[in-house]
């Protein structure tokens, strides 16, 4: 066990000091509160008592032309009943305008089972991988500019990192995630972008009331990147409500971005409400800016489906993003 450990911290350390410039991944919105840690951190790779399968597509500006889209596709599982490696992998596609990123992400997670199994308490690790392949569709551009609007589509690639660890101890959990950890050579879709791209995510929450009418899930999650100096804090809160076969939760977000370079600091709301029937999972979120002005005042729509797999029998108490025995999850 102090061996796995001890590379999980060499190959870190190795990927923290890399030097060069880098790229933007995968966006990071309110996904995580639909049961889809994962996305967010690589360490969440089959942590549960399930495999997970998730597709999620969110619009933001509707009815705005070439308005921000994402769709990802995500599954990640153990590598056996009783291993405590795990793998996961996923598929985005972000297109913004003309331009769009489309990327795989390939997973390897290992956790480590602590204290006397009397409650759930867990040490995880991961790391990922990321190919992304970025286009600018030009083919509507006009103008006398040789060598620079060619009506093509251009198209360059870079390759990315994650590296993320994250606690369990009865119904607390909490993850820390470095991404961008590889500083790839710049293309030339995004020479303006800033050089350094690291992004640090802590995040942290705590699941109590089982055996009540109500249980309930306070969470916050923190973002510095290192680049700009920008700070996004998330305060979440989720409430969940099982009833036989079936569980409805509901979730509210609040969100605020502390801009370096901003006269007002954007700030969001995002209701989320869920069901989930025995192994399925639906959710719908909704976000909307609560600045004064704003482009437009239609939000931000997302949609989540989720199938559990290969469900084994629930760990000692833990949180939802666990046991999967709680009306689905």
């Amino acid at each position: 066990m102090r061996v796995i450990y001890f590379r999980f911290v060499l190959i870190f350390a190795v990927f923290f000091v890399s030097k060069s410039s880098s790229q933007e991944t995968l966006p990071i919105y309110q996904d995580y509160l639909s049961d889809n840690v994962y996305l967010i951190h690589p360490s969440a790779a089959g942590i549960g008592n399930s495999s997970k399968l998730r597709l999620t597509a969110r619009q933001q500006w509707a009815g705005i032309p070439n308005a921000p889209a994402l769709q990802t596709l995500s599954y990640h599982s153990k590598v056996g009943e009783y291993s405590n490696a795990a793998y996961g992998l996923v598929l985005f596609n972000d297109k913004n305008g003309f331009h769009s990123q489309k990327g795989i992400q390939g997973t390897y997670a290992y956790h480590l089972p602590m204290g006397n199994g009397k409650l759930f308490n867990q040490l995880s690790f991961g790391l990922s991988f990321t190919f992304v392949q970025n286009q600018s569709d030009q083919r509507s551009f006009f103008g006398d500019r040789p060598n620079v609007i060619n009506q093509i589509i251009q198209s360059t690639s870079y390759y990315n990192a994650d590296f993320s660890v994250a606690y369990h101890l009865d119904g607390f959990s909490s993850y820390f995630t470095v991404k961008n950890l590889f500083l790839t050579a710049k293309n030339s879709l995004n020479v303006q972008e800033t050089l350094d791209l690291k992004n640090y995510v802590l995040s942290a929450g705590y699941f109590f009331g089982e055996g009540r009418f109500i249980q309930l899930e306070p969470s916050i999650m923190i973002q510095l990147r290192e680049g700009t100096g920008d700070r996004i804090a998330d305060i979440n809160l989720k409430a969940y409500k099982k009833i036989g076969n079936s569980s409805i939760w509901a979730a509210l977000s609040y969100r605020k971005y502390f801009e370096s370079n901003s006269i007002e600091n954007s700030k969001f709301i995002t209701p989320i409400i869920g069901l989930n029937y025995k192994n399925l999972m639906f959710s719908y979120t909704y976000t909307r800016q609560l600045n004064d002005v704003v482009l437009t005042s239609s939000g931000f729509h997302q949609v989540s489906l989720g199938i559990n797999l290969k469900t084994t029998a629930p760990r000692a108490a833990a949180c939802p993003n666990i046991n999967s025995n709680f009306g689905g999850f």
